[in-house]
């Protein structure tokens, strides 16, 4: 009786831990976008404007809500100047990547579209006011690269 009492408590713990396994928020993982609401916006709408507070590297930034913005399809080097396994690695190094997203969206107010999320991140395009599209400016500006999966999913620089 002791050894089937065990084996179904074995049993019941094991299945407890399957089941918050699988309900477990998934943070830490690139997702596309199922549903704005999905999302931690305010509103239920997929375009935000994001007024720059600071820019975190040479692919994320932070808006003045507090709000984390990752930029779809876009890689650089991190800020140790590493590039992190399965990630795309340019040759331009993080310090370089950042000084240039500093140099297109800081103080500036932009429009964002969002594609997805990321790290408890929105991964999004952004705009500014005259229209330059942040993410692909990044790119042309040869300090990061586009990421083949995700541009795929939403491409880059369409006008």
């Amino acid at each position: 009786m002791r050894g089937l009492r065990a084996l179904a408590m074995t049993t019941l713990i094991g299945a407890i831990a399957v089941l918050v396994l699988i309900n477990r928020p998934v943070a830490d993982a690139t997702e596309p976008l199922s549903s704005p609401a999905a999302l931690p916006l305010a509103s239920s709408e997929t375009a935000f404007v994001c007024d720059v507070a600071h820019v975190n590297d040479g692919d994320t930034l932070r808006c003045k809500d507090g709000t984390r913005v990752r930029l779809h399809a876009v890689a650089a080097r991190e800020a140790d100047e590493t590039c992190s396994p399965g990630h795309p690695c340019p040759s331009a190094s993080g310090a370089s990547a950042t000084a240039a997203l500093n140099r297109l969206v800081a103080g500036k107010s932009l429009t964002c579209e969002v594609t997805g999320r990321s790290y408890r991140r929105i991964t999004a395009i952004c705009r500014r006011a005259d229209g330059e599209e942040i993410n692909c400016a990044m790119v042309r500006s040869g300090t990061t690269v586009i990421w083949d999966k995700f541009n795929r999913q939403r491409p880059l620089c369409r006008g």
